[in-house]
């Protein structure tokens, strides 16, 4: 719908986001009956919520409302106060009828970090009264300039929320925008680059989407697509509002390198990685527009979270830290609970730590500040480094999320360890604030041969040996295999028993004669290296048989001597077999590698630290790409 118009004075800092169906059906992330009762049910099958998802307008019954205390349309106070010093706020309201507004603040108090939600959770009624919405093209406001406090900066100042109550049949909400008379301290020009490899229907998709967006929002003429296409198929045509480029395939950072380029020789002043599936709401892009826009920091950095796959009203990330590996911040919360939603704001609102990093999947910059192209990691890694060597000040938004389709743990393969382990290497070797010394730095290999030899997987062990060797040969070998062709290959010939084959019968037949979840045999399997100690461990360990979503549930892999991965859905199966042959031989691989890395440790840093350099300005990657140096 096409936003209303407002008077000048007044500027847009955030509108309200309707459901979309095709994102997710969770309507209480957007909307929640009001008020509500302790019985009210945290789910969708709610007889107070609409049949349909609901949207604008929308017609408030007698007595009841609609609560906007919900991830996608809380206003994040304490954040706009602390990155964008703000202290003119209104809530302008569109519609008919009279209604009854309720405007609410939450907070969290992160000194009881183990307190529960009821304790830590406080809520306040800052403002309740009735209004008479005139005609649904003529702003209601309500100013909050005072209630909100000088004094509260922070995340002291916690979330803003509203509800409205029909007090009349008929009376019709339109729209509702928190608004400021505060001016602006830029006009972002902003980037959207989205890298896409033959993944056609859904590119095309995320498009005429943002085409869409373009025909009514306020912002259009400050944004601009550029779609990156390595598979050089997608077919997209350029308009005033897309550029279409076909790319070499080098990659994710090579897409995402490309379209950085684009952006500098447009002369953007921002610009925001985004999957090709673009699976958020358009809506979120002009949120982050508007909070770069007002940001005291010009190095300010949106990243977008990421939802869990099967509950699309949990997180995956709310950004994410790096230290020897990936760490999600504010995994598993619950966005349907207010409660959850205040301790998400405020502990989002905390200084960033240095080793803060967003997904490519959303994430917004400034040109001026991005100082290193991205390193060409091919895939995996490539958004990590980015985050990592640059010192941005990286906020997260309630409403800007990424909905993931597909779980993390079903993509974990071969492969994607093998790209997993050279990058979290090279983060460590190549940036100095990084650096964790010799003996951490070999630790790391360890833990990734670890964990693979605990599960049967020695298929992905020879690849873990195959990537530690990359890395050990330093940034030339990245210079020289950008394109990730012969690898590819050689890990395509590395893959035996961890390659997928057709169902043709049911499942093997499970034994389990060693508990993994008592403590005992589980000290003896630790002891003695899953079995690979103990003499003919093939013939009493466990046969289980796990979903592919559980392959790094070590766990569950304690005392197996079999373990059969079974996908009924994709209609495919491996099985990993006790191997003592293949252990050993992997195992004298990497301590081969380990006394190589220490014993080159120092010339290795000093390698790779002068090559990241090198491989991440713009004059290689137009080389690399074929591209005039001008």
């Amino acid at each position: 719908m096409t936003k209303p118009q407002t008077e000048p004075q007044f500027h847009p800092l955030q509108g309200l986001i309707w459901p979309d169906a095709e994102l997710t059906t969770e309507a209480r992330l957007y909307l929640r009956p009001w008020p509500e009762t302790a019985t009210t049910p945290s789910t969708d099958d709610d007889p107070t919520l609409p049949a349909d998802l609901p949207a604008a307008p929308l017609t408030l019954a007698p007595d009841q409302g609609v609560g906007f205390d919900t991830y996608f349309n809380l206003f994040s106070l304490g954040k706009w106060r602390r990155h964008c010093a703000l202290n003119d706020l209104h809530l302008a309201l569109w519609g008919q009828g009279r209604v009854r507004v309720i405007i609410g603040q939450d907070r969290w108090d992160d000194s009881k970090p183990h307190a529960q939600p009821k304790v830590a959770h406080s809520r306040e009624i800052l403002l309740e009264q009735s209004l008479i919405l005139p005609d649904g093209n003529t702003p209601v406001r309500v100013d909050l300039s005072a209630l909100i406090g000088a004094d509260q900066g922070g995340s002291d100042a916690g979330v803003l929320w509203f509800a409205l109550i029909g007090e009349q049949a008929g009376a019709v909400l339109h729209d509702a925008i928190w608004q400021t008379r505060q001016p602006p301290l830029r006009t972002p020009s902003l980037a959207l680059s989205i890298t896409t490899f033959r993944r056609e229907q859904a590119v095309q998709q995320s498009v005429a989407r943002f085409e869409q967006f373009m025909a009514t929002s306020d912002i259009a003429d400050h944004l601009h697509l550029i779609v990156v296409d390595n598979g050089q198929s997608a077919a997209i045509p350029a308009t005033a509002h897309v550029t279409p480029i076909d790319n070499a395939n080098l990659g994710g950072a090579g897409g995402f390198a490309r379209g950085l380029l684009a952006a500098r020789a447009r002369g953007d002043s921002h610009c925001l990685f985004m999957d090709d599936d673009a699976a958020v709401h358009m809506d979120s892009i002009a949120r982050s527009w508007r909070f770069l826009a007002w940001a005291t920091d010009p190095a300010t950095a949106i990243a977008g979270a990421m939802s869990i796959a099967a509950h699309k009203w949990a997180l995956w990330e709310n950004g994410a830290l790096f230290d020897g590996h990936c760490i999600p911040l504010h995994l598993g919360t619950d966005l349907r609970e207010p409660a959850q939603l205040a301790r998400l704001e405020t502990q989002s609102n905390q200084p960033a730590p240095r080793n803060l990093y967003g997904g490519w999947w959303y994430f917004a910059f400034a040109l001026d500040h991005a100082h290193h192209m991205p390193f060409p990691f091919f895939v995996r890694g490539d958004d990590i480094s980015f985050g990592l060597v640059h010192d941005f000040n990286t906020v997260t938004l309630p409403g800007v999320m990424s909905f993931q389709d597909q779980d993390f743990a079903n993509k974990e393969s071969l492969q994607t360890l093998y790209l997993d382990q050279r990058s979290h290497l090279a983060h460590h070797l190549a940036l100095p604030h990084m650096n964790v010394g010799r003996a951490r730095t070999v630790r790391i290999a360890w833990w990734f041969f670890a964990r693979a030899a605990l599960q049967l997987h020695y298929d992905t062990l020879d690849a873990l040996q195959l990537s530690l060797e990359d890395v050990l040969a330093g940034p030339a070998f990245f210079a020289a295999n950008a394109d990730m062709s012969v690898r590819r290959a050689d890990l395509t010939a590395l893959r035996r028993d961890e390659a997928w084959k057709p169902i043709i019968s049911a499942p093997p037949p499970e034994r389990q004669w060693i508990n993994p979840n008592w403590f005992l045999p589980r000290l003896v399997m630790k002891l003695s290296l899953n079995g690979h100690l103990l003499p003919l461990f093939r013939l009493y360990g466990n046969h289980i048989v796990l979903e592919p979503g559980q392959r790094g549930r070590i766990r569950l892999t304690w005392g197996a001597a079999q373990v059969t991965y079974w996908d009924p859905e994709a209609g495919q199966y491996f099985t990993v077999t006790h191997s003592k042959r293949r252990f050993w031989r992997s195992f004298g691989a990497l301590l081969v590698n380990s006394w190589r890395l220490w014993r080159g440790y120092d010339a290795l840093l000093a390698d790779w630290q002068q090559g990241y350099d090198q491989l991440t300005t713009p004059a290689w990657w137009k080389s690399r790409l074929g591209l005039s140096r001008d």
